[in-house]
């Protein structure tokens, strides 16, 4: 069995409450008392949570697998800047080489940073640490960009250790599953967080596909407000030298999709309700190795559309073959389309924020 089936096969028994989660559902409650313990010694001081001295977003999920997390943080640096704003951007890098603070430049691969903020990194341009402990990761960017003015972090809902004022939790349409804690079901911690809980979001975004029908909200934390997405594919496809032609131009081609993330059947159905026609499909592990695409780069007869986080690995290696040998390349990028609301009341906390800082700049933005 290959892991993206194993993962599907997961998937399948996180949905519901079959025989085969009621197996492991003991499991999960000493994963539950874990995590708890966890919390309860950064909620009492006991471990310390480190502020900074500029405002913290955290973005992130409780459950298994992308939620759509790395679209959501590009969204958000585009209005942030439209606002004024000069964010930088803080992960962990999962799936990179190493575990040391590195700054993503142009040159920069995935395999050294991690193809979620390699390609936050190249879309939009902003100053990308990446690192272990995130808390060590800001602070080098703070030092080595004194322009910027807000951190976005990545993933990071359950890293306690990074104080946060704002924190984002993203669903898609899963939901909680069948509510249970991991190995039984999809959480990665309990939902909805007790009401005492000083971690719990501010902010739900439900994403959903605009080629799907409508998603069933989670149960909210108390004083969480729910915001709903709209995610698409793009009406373009990219090529590895950045050159553009419409999605619809490759309607009617046997094409060779290609996904290396946690839900690939979703990227293919996307595509298909697009009139592409997918003669095959490639599902790859999320933070699939480069390797994992060779046998792509071994058919140079073929057209390819994959992911934007599969195009910045497999891009580039693309690009080190003659041209004669590389397969027609294309990505197709996701866009999000976050509700009006959502980004005011963004605006009225970031802005409570700024002004509390002005009243008292000894303290900086350290609120929490």
């Amino acid at each position: 069995m290959t892991r993206p089936d194993a993962e599907a096969r997961w998937q399948a028994i996180w949905a519901q409450r079959g025989w085969k989660a009621r197996l492991l559902w003991p499991m999960s409650q000493i994963y539950r008392a874990l995590v708890g313990l966890r919390r309860r010694r950064y909620a009492q001081g006991q471990w310390p949570v480190e502020r900074l001295p500029v405002p913290v977003i955290v973005i992130g999920n409780v459950v298994v697998g992308g939620a759509g997390k790395t679209p959501t943080v590009m969204a958000l640096i585009s209005h942030l800047r439209s606002r004024g704003w000069s964010p930088g951007v803080v992960s962990r890098g999962h799936g990179r080489l190493g575990e040391g603070l590195l700054e993503l430049t142009s040159g920069t691969t995935a395999s050294e940073a991690g193809d979620e903020p390699t390609l936050i990194h190249r879309s939009t341009g902003v100053p990308v640490v990446v690192g272990r402990r995130r808390a060590h990761a800001a602070r080098a960017l703070l030092a080595a960009h004194p322009e910027v003015d807000l951190l976005l972090c990545d993933d990071g809902l359950q890293h306690l250790a990074l104080g946060r004022d704002i924190a984002i939790a993203v669903f898609d349409d899963r939901g909680t599953g069948n509510g249970w804690l991991l190995p039984a079901g999809l959480l990665r911690e309990p939902w909805p967080p007790a009401a005492e809980d000083p971690f719990s979001p501010q902010f739900v975004l439900l994403q959903r596909r605009a080629d799907s029908a409508p998603v069933s909200p989670p149960a909210l934390p108390v004083g969480a407000t729910l915001f709903v997405a709209t995610r698409r594919l793009a009406g373009v496809a990219r090529g590895p030298s950045g050159s553009e032609r419409p999605l619809s131009e490759l309607a009617g081609q046997d094409l060779v999709a290609v996904a290396g993330i946690a839900r690939p059947d979703v990227f293919f159905e996307m595509l298909r309700n697009q009139g592409l026609t997918l003669s095959r499909c490639m599902a790859l592990p999320d933070h699939a190795p480069p390797d994992a695409y060779q046998a792509v780069l071994d058919s140079p007869s073929s057209t390819v559309v994959c992911t934007e986080k599969d195009a910045v690995k497999l891009f580039a290696q693309a690009l080190a073959l003659p041209a004669d040998r590389r397969p027609s390349l294309w990505t197709v990028p996701l866009e999000l389309q976050l509700d009006p609301a959502f980004l005011a009341e963004l605006d009225h906390r970031l802005e409570a924020l700024r002004a509390s800082a002005r009243l008292s700049s000894r303290h900086g933005y350290q609120t929490a």
